[in-house]
């Protein structure tokens, strides 16, 4: 164990709002600060070990672990940061765990503070995986948040996995890319929310592969463009065997935003059955104007219409 780590209240913060913790976690867990390993646990059926070259971590989990959890939340609170980190997930035959991942950046200087996470998972059979990562943004510095994730799944026969991606306030820039190749029978789905303001640009961009027979991927991506931001969402299932595939998105525009979405399938199996649905709209006024004639002011019926949207 390595737990020397007493986060300021800044730290503290960002902590709850990319990995919901307001104390130490219970079970196995890697705390990140500011380049640093800060904190670390591992449990009877979890080993986390630093990777040699010291680029990231290696997570172990041993077949048939079920009801744990691992937590491995990253904090820059200090401007000008830079780094690239390798994490990998190796889960046993059978097991059953929560991933807690996300990275929260607070920049109060005039440098940009930047994070960029690659997570590969090798889920074995039978194995099944709910993954949460969330990103956050603070600070008053003129310095940008940048963050981009890169996320690759490699999903063993009868496998499955539940991915929560969600970016809701105050990254700069972002280009977030999910990768993920099913064999036989294993299961993939991703819930993806997204917002953006001011000059914010968000990438997303997902490749799927279903490779064995009876796999299946269910991808919805709902986001939100204010103010001059630019989002770019580029979903694409490709289709290799007798498999379902389904993606959607699901936008809404405000003031100068702007949304391109580009959806893909490529069905190279006369069984493969692919969907996809996609809407970008602005706010209904009649949404606006029923929550009105309820005491709200404009402004607030348009935050409980995009709290809803967005859950």
């Amino acid at each position: 164990m390595i737990d020397v780590f007493k986060p300021d209240e800044i730290q503290r913060r960002l902590l709850r709002e990319v990995a919901d913790l307001y104390s130490v976690p219970k079970g196995a867990y890697n705390f990140r600060v500011n380049s640093q390993l800060a904190a670390r646990n591992s449990s009877a059926n979890i080993e986390i070990m630093s990777k040699e070259d010291g680029t990231g971590i290696d997570i172990h989990i041993k077949p048939g672990t079920v009801n744990e959890s691992v937590h491995i939340p990253v904090v820059l609170s200090e401007s000008g940061l830079r780094e690239v980190v390798y994490n990998d997930f190796f889960v046993g035959e059978g097991s059953d765990v929560l991933i807690v991942a996300g990275c929260g950046i607070d920049n109060c200087g005039a440098q940009d503070s930047q994070h960029d996470g690659v997570h590969r998972f090798f889920v074995e059979k039978n194995a099944r995986v709910r993954y949460v990562e969330k990103h956050y943004g603070s600070g008053d510095g003129t310095g940008k948040r940048i963050l981009n994730p890169v996320t690759e799944a490699f999903l063993d026969e009868n496998s499955s996995m539940e991915m929560e991606m969600v970016q809701i306030k105050g990254v700069d820039s972002t280009e977030r890319r999910t990768k993920a190749e099913l064999k036989s029978n294993a299961h993939l789905l991703v819930r993806e929310r997204l917002m953006t303001h001011g000059e914010q640009r968000a990438l997303s961009g997902y490749k799927v592969e279903l490779n064995g027979e009876g796999s299946s991927a269910d991808i919805v991506s709902r986001s939100v463009a204010k103010e001059q931001s630019f989002q770019k969402l580029d979903l694409c299932i490709v289709g290799n065997a007798s498999c379902k595939g389904h993606t959607e998105c699901d936008s809404i525009i405000m003031d100068g935003g702007r949304i391109l979405a580009v959806p893909s399938l490529e069905a190279n199996h006369v069984d493969a059955m692919l969907v996809h649905e996609a809407a970008i709209g602005k706010i209904a006024g009649e949404q606006l104007i029923k929550l009105m004639t309820l005491g709200l002011t404009e402004k607030e019926a348009e935050e409980q219409i995009i709290s809803g949207f967005l859950k």
